[in-house]
C-alpha cells in the first residue's frame, strides 16, 4: 500500500523532488529533463519515470525567467486594432518572421496596439524588447514611452530615432518604378492612394494640408516615389490597408469621367484590389479604361482574374531580420541596420492608355 504523500495538495513538484526520487543530482536531472548535456540514455530514463511518478511537467517558467531577468516576451506595437491587423497578410508574414527568430531564446510575442486605451498597455506591459512596425503615424510617442522604460527597441520601416536599428524598405525606389512602368505605357494623368498618413486617420482627397501634417514615413516615401516621376499626381488619403478603403478610393478618383486618371498608384495590393472592384462596378476595363498599380506582393482573395501588377516585398524575411536584431540586442550585441528590396512584378492590371491624356512628363 503506498504511503499517503505529506505535502499539500496545492504544492507544485520541484526538480529538486525528482532529482532525490530519480538518485542524481539536481544539475543531472535538469539536463536530463531538458534533453540536454551529457546525460546516459539509462539517466535520462530514471529521471523521467520520477518526474511522471510525481506529476512533473517541468521548470517552473517564472522561475526561469527571474534567473535569467527576463519576462520571455517581445512586444510587436502596431498602429490599428488588432483585428485589423490580421486582415492584412503583410501583418502576418512580419509576425512569422519576428516569431520564427525569437524561438531561439524561448520568447513568445505580446501585440500591442496604438489605438484607443490598449496604448496604455505600452506604458506598463512585461517586455525584454520591441519591435515597431513603422507604418505608425504615431511612432515618435511609442519610441518616447519605451525609451523612458529603458526597452531595447528594433523598428519596421520609419525613422523612429537615433540608436534604433531599423529594418528598411525600399518604398520610395520601389513605388518609382512603378511609376516609370507607368509612364512608360503612355500614361500622363496618374493618381496616388496612400495609407493612412495621419494620427486621426482621416480619409479624403490628398490635399496640401494633410501632407504637410503626414507622420507616416512609409506612406511618404511611396508617394515621393510616384511623385519622383508624376510630380503633380493628386490623390486620395485612406484610413490604412483594406480593400473597403481601396474601394471608397476608387469611386472617389474614377466616378468623374471629365477628371478620371488612366491609372492609379495604390501603396498596397489590398488597396488596388479596392480600386479595381471600384471600377468594375463604374462599368470600367481594367487594364484598358485604367492601369492599377499595388505594393506587397501579397494573395487577395477574390481577386481573380486579375494578376495585379505591383512591388513584391519580402514581408516574411524583414519580420526575420527584425526578430535577429531582437536576438542580438537581448544577447548584449549591437544589431546591424539592413534594408531590402522590392521586385517589381508586372502583372494583366497594366496597359498603355485608350486616349492620351495630355502632354507628356517632363523627368
Amino acid at each position: 500500500m503506498n504511503e499517503p504523500s505529506t505535502a499539500p495538495a496545492s504544492v507544485r513538484p520541484t526538480l529538486a523532488a525528482v532529482a532525490r526520487l530519480a538518485g542524481v543530482s539536481n544539475s543531472t536531472a535538469s539536463l536530463a529533463f531538458s534533453g540536454t548535456g551529457p546525460v546516459s540514455d539509462a539517466t535520462r530514463e530514471r529521471v523521467l519515470a520520477a518526474a511522471k511518478r510525481l506529476n512533473y511537467a517541468g521548470p517552473d517558467p517564472r522561475a526561469r525567467s527571474l534567473r535569467r531577468g527576463r519576462s520571455g516576451i517581445v512586444g510587436v506595437v502596431m498602429e490599428e486594432r488588432v483585428r485589423d491587423a490580421f486582415r492584412d497578410p503583410i501583418k502576418i508574414a512580419l509576425l512569422d518572421g519576428i516569431t520564427e527568430e525569437i524561438g531561439a531564446i524561448d520568447a513568445g510575442l505580446l501585440i500591442l496596439t496604438d489605438a484607443g486605451e490598449a496604448a496604455q498597455r505600452i506604458e506598463d506591459a512585461p517586455m525584454d524588447a520591441v519591435v515597431l512596425v513603422g507604418c505608425s503615424p504615431r511612432l515618435d510617442e511609442s519610441v518616447a514611452t519605451l525609451r523612458q522604460r529603458g526597452i531595447p527597441l528594433v523598428a519596421i520601416e520609419g525613422d523612429p530615432a537615433d540608436g534604433v536599428p531599423t529594418i528598411g524598405q525600399d518604398n520610395r525606389e520601389a513605388t518609382r518604378v512603378a511609376a516609370q512602368h507607368l509612364y512608360d505605357l503612355g500614361h500622363r494623368d496618374v493618381s496616388v492612394v496612400t495609407l493612412s498618413l495621419t494620427r486621426d486617420r482621416a480619409r479624403g482627397p490628398l490635399t496640401p494640408d494633410r501632407l504637410a501634417a503626414a507622420s507616416s514615413t512609409t506612406a511618404l516615401d511611396r508617394l515621393a516615389g510616384a511623385r519622383d516621376v508624376f510630380p503633380d499626381a493628386p490623390g486620395w488619403v485612406t484610413r490604412g490597408s483594406f480593400v473597403e478603403e481601396g474601394r471608397a478610393a476608387g469611386r472617389a478618383l474614377l466616378a468623374d469621367a471629365r477628371h478620371r486618371p488612366t491609372a492609379v498608384i495604390a501603396q498596397s495590393d489590398l488597396l488596388a484590389a479596392g480600386v479595381i472592384r471600384a471600377a468594375e462596378e463604374l462599368g470600367l476595363e481594367v487594364p484598358w479604361d485604367v492601369s492599377v498599380v499595388g505594393f506587397d506582393g501579397v494573395r487577395v482573395d477574390g481577386l481573380w482574374p486579375y494578376d495585379l501588377t505591383t512591388l513584391v516585398q519580402p514581408a516574411v524575411e524583414k519580420g526575420r531580420a527584425a526578430g535577429r536584431a531582437v536576438v542580438e540586442m537581448l544577447e548584449g550585441g549591437e544589431p546591424i541596420p539592413s534594408t531590402f528590396t522590392s521586385v517589381f512584378h508586372q502583372g494583366n492590371t497594366t496597359a498603355a492608355p485608350r486616349v492620351s491624356s495630355g502632354a507628356p512628363v517632363v523627368g
